[in-house]
């Protein structure tokens, strides 16, 4: 079992990592190889090109490291899932989209694995409330 040395939460462009800031600076302290990682990380996220990706980066003592691609945000699915830029700028006055119950369904078992509960009941929930902050519609 290695020595853990630090672990680093950073939200990445998917298949965009560069040595540039915020990623370099963020793990150069801890003097991994920031090329290496970031041709990795680019590797294993090209699925989700165009989207954020959350990624929790494991640093060793030797100077290796492990990471863990984590589900994009629940508002950039739902963007993703409406084909919209952004949301709504008055959320509960101006509506940017609907998203239908089986929708709503397909985005929270997407976003099950990362979300703190294994009830796809209280998903769904967490869905709605992020849709309606956005300015989506939810249809019962």
């Amino acid at each position: 079992m290695k020595n853990i040395k630090a672990k680093v939460k950073l939200i990445i462009p998917a298949g965009e990592a560069t040595p540039a800031p915020p990623i370099g600076p963020s793990l150069a302290q801890y003097g991994i190889n920031i090329g290496e990682f970031c041709n990795k990380f680019n590797e294993a996220s090209k699925e989700f090109k165009g989207m954020k990706i959350p990624v929790e980066i494991t640093i060793y003592e030797d100077r290796t490291f492990d990471f863990i691609l984590k589900k994009p945000p629940v508002s950039a699915l739902i963007k993703k899932y409406l084909g919209i830029e952004k949301g709504s700028s008055e959320a509960g006055r101006k509506f940017v989209g609907v998203l239908k119950k089986e929708d709503i369904r397909k985005i929270a078992e997407e976003k099950l694995p990362d979300l703190n509960t294994n009830d796809i009941e209280k998903a769904m929930k967490i869905v709605i409330g992020t849709a309606k902050s956005m300015g989506v519609k939810v249809e019962e």
